[in-house]
Order: C-alpha cells, then sequence, then structure tokens
C-alpha cells in the first residue's frame, strides 16, 4: 500500500486487491450478478429486499407510516439483504436492481410486477401510489423534491467520503477527513438553518423529504453515525437535535427503524419483517428499544 504522499496515480487504473478496508471483500469495478439466487416472495403487495443502514431505513419508515395512516394497501414483506455477504449480487436481486444496492422493491399489486431501486425513486413511488407524505400543489410538491433531492446529492459526501475515511478506511488521510469533514459540517448547518424556520424539512407537514434525511442526519446528530458527534460538534446544530428527537418519536418511525436491523442491542432488531404482528412478538430480535 502506498503511502499517501508519495502516490502517484497510473497511467491506467487498476484494482488493488491489497488496499483493504472494511468493504473490500465486495468491491468490485464490475456489474451483474456473481451467482444465482432467487429472491424469496412473501404475501403481500409489496415486496422490500433492504438492510437496516440509512437507505434501508428510508422505506421501512415510510412503509410503517403508510400503514399508521390506515392505507392497508402498504402491507409488506422485508427479506434481509446481508450486504456483507454478497447477497446484493445475487441473480434475483440484480434483476431488481442492476445497481446491486439496497433497498430495492417490487409491487406486485398489479398484474405485472414493477421494480423500483434507489431509495429516493422508492420513497416518490410509495407517495404517489397511496397520495401521501408528498403535497400535491406546486410550491410545497417543489420545496418537498427539492430537499429531498438534497439529501440524494448530499449523503454520499457524509457516507462514502466522510464516513469511509473517518471510519472505515485502512488508513487515515489528513487531507481526505479534512474535505469531507468541512463539507459534512456545510450541510448539517444547511439543515439547520432551515430547521429554524419551519418544523419539518419542507415545511409545516412531515413528508418524504423528512423520512429521506432523518436516518442519515438526525443519526450524526445524536452522534451514533460513524461515532462522530463529537468530532463533528454536533451538539452546535440546535434546530436539527430539536428536529431528530421530534421524529425519532414517532411510534412508526420506531418500528421502521427496526426493520432489517442487524446492528446495535438485538432488542432493536427485527431481521425480517412479514406481519404487524411481528413487531409484538416478544423475542430478543423483536422487541423495541428506547432510541
Amino acid at each position: 500500500m502506498n503511502n499517501s504522499s508519495t502516490y502517484m496515480p497510473p497511467r491506467i487504473w487498476a484494482p488493488n486487491k491489497e488496499n483493504g478496508g472494511r468493504f473490500a471483500n465486495i468491491n468490485r469495478p464490475t456489474a451483474g450478478p456473481t451467482h444465482q439466487k432467487e429472491l424469496p416472495v412473501g404475501s403481500h403487495p409489496l415486496q422490500l429486499y433492504s438492510l437496516g443502514t440509512p437507505n434501508g431505513v428510508k422505506v421501512t419508515v415510510m412503509l410503517e407510516e403508510l400503514l399508521a395512516a390506515g392505507h392497508i394497501g402498504a402491507e409488506y414483506d422485508a427479506w434481509l439483504i446481508r450486504i456483507n455477504e454478497g447477497d446484493q449480487f445475487g441473480s434475483g436481486f440484480v434483476e431488481v436492481n442492476p445497481n446491486s444496492k439496497i433497498p430495492a422493491l417490487v409491487d406486485r399489486s398489479g398484474p405485472t410486477p414493477v421494480r423500483v431501486f434507489e431509495s429516493g425513486a422508492i420513497l416518490i413511488y410509495l407517495a404517489e401510489k397511496f397520495g401521501a407524505f408528498l403535497p400535491k400543489n406546486g410550491a410545497r410538491h417543489a420545496e418537498c423534491l427539492s430537499w429531498l433531492f438534497w439529501q440524494m446529492g448530499s449523503a454520499p459526501f457524509l457516507g462514502g467520503g466522510f464516513g469511509h475515511f473517518y471510519a472505515y478506511a485502512p488508513t487515515k488521510i489528513e487531507y481526505a477527513i479534512d474535505r469531507y469533514a468541512m463539507e459534512v459540517k456545510r450541510q448539517m448547518d444547511v439543515l439547520d438553518q432551515r430547521l429554524a424556520e419551519s418544523p419539518y424539512v419542507a415545511g409545516d407537514e412531515y413528508s418524504i423529504a423528512d423520512m429521506a434525511i432523518w436516518p442519515w442526519y438526525g443519526s450524526l446528530a445524536k452522534g451514533q453515525l460513524y461515532e462522530a458527534g463529537e468530532f463533528l460538534q454536533v451538539q452546535d446544530y440546535t434546530h436539527v437535535l430539536r428536529w431528530t428527537n421530534q421524529i425519532a418519536q414517532r411510534p412508526a418511525v420506531k418500528r421502521g427503524r427496526m426493520v432489517n436491523r442487524t446492528m446495535g442491542d438485538p432488542s432493536s432488531q427485527l431481521h425480517e419483517r412479514h406481519d404487524a404482528s411481528d413487531f409484538d412478538t416478544k423475542t430478543q430480535d423483536k422487541i423495541a428499544a428506547p432510541l
């Protein structure tokens, strides 16, 4: 491995398997399946294939919020995709999402199954399908979508940028950490200033913009993401913290945060969800832990 101060890019790049890092075993420069594996299908109209990372939590929160609002057609099966074991490269998953990233959704409520991939696309699809959590008039609709896409564009700097170099890279590179820490703090300031103006990100109403942003920036504000709270002085973003705590108290958010979760206290984990009663089954992986 080259020291960052002496490394010069080669004329033609080739992958270096010795680079290591937490996700080295699943990183590769090509797409497509690595093995044959069909996806399971449950009894509900919506089939979700995911993991309880921030991107996965967006969708399970949305589904639980829809059910809480009385949309019985939003019943779903949530199947666990273990990305560290390469489940996302199975042939069935790649058919649903050729980009091999969680979450992925299949809507089987109609005569022909509909695949939806990328978390933001899934949120919009569900919001439009059920007519919920996405304002319908021009200005409010545009504001909600603008903040949703703000998250989609900003989070890679938080996750693949700051998170990778701060928490996962095999070598700590000062320039990379400083560069992305500065950007993440700028993003938190953008969000804090916005939330000083309104109770929710897109305005007066809770929406898919909040559902998209909360799993990433709410976790960061509470010091849970990458354990970087002290490093980034997240306590300074008081409006983000107010909003974070407010969202966290919603019962549907508490449930959605549990689904497909494989980390933390076992009592906060519900590896797969196939029925609303799963949350009431008092087993070690199905008891909601306090946030």
